[in-house]
């Protein structure tokens, strides 16, 4: 991500933090619109445009969105097509973004990590799942309704959205990646940083309150922890948070020993 598009980014989510989101029709309608951006070069290239004046960045969401989406959406996308932006794909990325986030604040109670981090757990114990969500044949909208039909009554309507949208437009994106940076999002609107914990045995209330603590030390926010139980670990934990891995699991300072007598 480049600087240019890291403070687009920013002053987007300002803008949706300032914003009072009562429903889920603001998300929906953000996820549209990157849908249309994503199929359009030519829209994409004019809302993206950086050499392009703002107020006319924002003519063009008027005239093309005025009609179809509320103020509140049209509003929004006036402040981030007013940015400018590193690519093209970035602006519709972030328009992604903003989606995740207004569908997390519309439904604030909802766990949204904990249940798009349950889907990517079942989406990776079953293969052909993955394969039928992430299959460059099968029709978009049809992957969508998948999504729907496997979470609707088991998950809340925003990660309903959130999933179901994501997975209609993979831009190239892997079905779990998608579902893990929606994670990190939901986390991130609630001002909680997302832990993956794998561990050979389930945490006790008391190693979970422990772990949580120090990694909430260490990273300056709060933080959700997501259990995976991996016989592979054998002992001790591995602790994944983005791109960071904590690993003081038995496993892995077995395989350093190996390293060390191997030379």
């Amino acid at each position: 991500m480049g600087s240019a598009t890291t403070q687009a980014v920013a002053a987007s989510t300002a803008a949706l933090d300032a914003a009072p989101i009562a429903d889920l029709g603001v998300a929906g309608e953000l996820f549209a619109a990157a849908r249309t951006l994503s199929a359009s070069p030519q829209l994409r290239g004019a809302l993206a445009d950086s050499a392009a004046a703002p107020q006319a960045r924002a003519k063009v969401v008027r005239d093309v969105y005025g009609s179809a989406l509320s103020a509140q959406a049209i509003a929004l996308m006036e402040v981030a097509a007013g940015q400018s932006w590193s690519s093209e794909d970035d602006f519709v990325t972030a328009l992604e973004e903003l989606a995740v986030r207004a569908a997390t604040k519309a439904d604030a109670s909802a766990d949204v990590e904990g249940e798009l981090f349950g889907f990517s757990r079942t989406v990776a114990a079953n293969p052909d799942l993955e394969l039928a969500l992430g299959s460059r044949m099968g029709a978009s909208e049809a992957k969508g309704s998948l999504v729907e039909s496997l979470l609707r009554g088991r998950a809340s309507e925003a990660t309903v959205l959130i999933a179901s949208s994501l997975i209609r437009e993979p831009r190239e994106r892997r079905v779990r990646e998608l579902l893990s940076w929606g994670m990190r999002l939901a986390a991130a609107q609630h001002g909680r940083t997302v832990a993956t914990v794998y561990s050979a045995a389930p945490l006790s209330a008391a190693q979970s309150e422990r772990l949580s603590n120090a990694l909430a030390a260490k990273y300056g926010t709060p933080v959700s922890l997501n259990s995976v139980i991996d016989p592979t670990v054998v002992g001790g934990l591995r602790v994944q948070v983005a791109d960071d891995v904590i690993d003081a699991s038995v496993s892995a300072r077995l395989a350093d020993l190996r390293r060390r007598l191997a030379g």
